[in-house]
């Protein structure tokens, strides 16, 4: 038997909990205000908008997280040197425990613009407080501390679709299932919920929201608020992948302010990657998620203002002034100098009959904990055969039973890294087969059950009892919302940059000045994640070159 992985509580609980100097205390003093809380205060609450963090020098806070029935449960003591937050301070937003005056209590509080401040003029001890800020999240992850309940039944389509949503987000929560918990069959009597208007979800603030849309959930745990359609942006990052993050990080970092989007997550097509071998400065590997999380932190403590999830739904055509207009799908406004484009691609779907009915409980284009946990000790299919198929092939092969994986070409060889191939032959629990294509997928209630192939050239069809099949089949870009912005596609949809979009148009420039593009999006860019990156820090300096070319005229 296993040997149960320890918990960031035992196994880094220095790093996550350090006692800073009394030379440290002095150099965070200079960022703070000075305040006095009695014994028995409130110093901040679950879901009380963040205050950033606040430093202990004398007395102690006891910090405690909420359950599902909003009983206390104690985390963690800070006394003189700790101190209290973690990285839902850094970007203002709600807080995710309670906090205790124990004892009459001295107190810095460093704002979430003043400790970013802090984070980047100190550098050691920045990277204490960010390291344990970070761990502090990881921590509130494992046990779902401080974020919503889901209650509804665990294979339910619209939970797991919450799931998926606060986990690519990196949101801590809990999910409770009135099927086999006494605590959830209570809550949902005590609410008189229907059984069938399941799924529920408790918020930190109190309410209840009945089967929420993604944005929805978002605004009610304060992952993301209003624009002021009235603040000019210096930019707007639309698209919070590889190239997007990366923007945002050294836009930030050079003084540019900063507004990312993105309609579902951040870490894009990457984020999504069970484990990525092959990038630079990795030599074990790293997953995307893991990945995307780090620079999705960095960027935020250069002070870039996120908004994930908020879709956009047209840039409006150019104006006299130049001056960029993004009209929101919950119909806000983003004003702005410069527009870059990082919104990706779209995953492909499968053209077979009937795969809709299958796409919200049985069809994934991604494969994470929550994928492997649905198909654990399972048959499943997978479909691709790229590197992001076989990253998917490689993860989902420890933990389900058997994986079956189609690829339309003569060999799996041809478009997939030699590490992954070699890799792939030795697992016992995969077979490839080639010249394949799905040939009818059955099931009831949404649920599949059967998977049908044939081989080209061979009349004889493949059955298999199969309740969950993998797409990694490409994907087009996502450029639908800038129809009629003036921006220059090619044939497939791509945005054309540089000589392809006009004469005088930049490297990574559009047909239409102050407007870039990079990452997948873009027409001739390689599909690699360090390439995006690359991208991503050569745009800004287009966008300092526009800038100052529009202050001479």
């Amino acid at each position: 038997m296993a040997t149960p992985k320890p918990s960031v509580f035992d196994s880094r609980k220095e790093q996550m909990f350090p006692v800073l100097s009394a030379a440290e205390l002095a150099r965070a003093k200079n960022f703070g205000e000075l305040k006095h809380y009695a014994d028995g205060a409130t110093v901040i609450s679950t879901g009380e908008a963040g205050r950033g963090i606040t430093v202990i020098l004398s007395g102690s806070v006891v910090v405690m997280r909420r359950d599902d029935a909003g009983k206390l449960t104690p985390i963690v003591t800070h006394s003189a040197g700790g101190f209290m937050g973690e990285l839902a301070q850094l970007g203002g937003r709600p807080s995710l425990t309670d906090g205790v005056a124990a004892g009459a209590v001295e107190a810095v509080v460093i704002g979430p613009e003043r400790l970013r401040a802090l984070l980047i003029a100190e550098a050691d001890l920045g990277e204490r407080l960010m390291r344990a800020l970070i761990l502090r999240r990881v921590g509130l992850l494992e046990t779902g501390a401080g974020g919503p309940v889901i209650i509804g039944p665990a294979d339910d389509a619209d939970v797991l679709r919450l799931e998926g949503f606060l986990n690519r987000n990196a949101h801590p929560h809990q999910t409770l299932d009135p099927n086999v918990d006494s605590c959830a069959r209570t809550l949902v009597e005590r609410f008189h919920i229907d059984s069938a208007t399941l799924p529920i979800v408790l918020c930190p603030g109190g309410q209840l929201l009945r089967n929420p849309t993604e944005s929805a959930l978002a605004r009610c745990i304060g992952l993301v608020g209003r624009i002021d359609p009235e603040h000019l942006y210096d930019v707007c990052i639309v698209g919070a992948g590889p190239a997007g993050l990366s923007t945002s990080v050294y836009a930030g970092s050079e003084g540019l302010s900063v507004l990312a989007l993105d309609g579902h997550a951040f870490g894009g097509q990457a984020g999504a990657s069970s484990r990525i071998e092959n990038y630079l400065g990795f030599p074990t590997g790293i997953s995307g998620i893991a990945l995307m999380a780090r620079a999705y932190n960095q960027a935020q403590k250069f002070g870039v203002e996120m908004a994930i999830p908020d879709s956009v739904q047209s840039l409006t055509a150019a104006t006299d002034d130049g001056r960029i207009t993004l009209k929101l799908a919950n119909e806000e406004l983003v004003r702005a100098r410069m527009l870059v484009i990082a919104s990706g691609a779209r995953y492909r779907r499968l053209p077979v009959a009937n795969i809709e009915a299958f796409e919200a409980l049985s069809v994934h284009y991604w494969a994470s904990p929550l994928e492997a946990r649905l198909c654990a000790e399972q048959e499943v299919v997978l479909v691709g055969g790229g590197n992001s198929a076989g990253q998917a092939i490689v993860y989902l092969s420890g933990h389900a039973r058997k994986v079956w994986v189609l690829v339309r070409g003569p060999d799996i060889r041809a478009q997939m890294s030699r590490y992954l191939v070699e890799r792939i032959g030795q697992l016992p629990n995969v077979e490839v087969v080639t010249r394949a294509n799905i040939s009818g997928l059955s099931g009831s209630a949404a649920r599949l059950e059967q998977v049908s192939w044939r081989q080209d050239g061979s009349a004889a069809e493949t059955t298999r009892p199969v309740h969950h099949l993998f797409l990694f089949i490409g994907a087009d870009p996502n450029t639908g919302w800038l129809q009629g912005s003036g921006v220059a596609l090619d044939a497939k949809g791509f945005v054309q940059t540089g000589a392809g979009a006009s004469a005088t148009a930049g490297v990574l420039e559009t047909s239409r000045p102050g407007v870039f593009a990079v990452g997948d999006v873009r027409c001739g860019s390689v599909k690699r994640v360090a390439t995006a990156v690359g991208e991503g820090a050569q745009v800004v300096a287009s966008l300092h070159g526009y800038l100052a070319a529009s202050a001479r005229n």
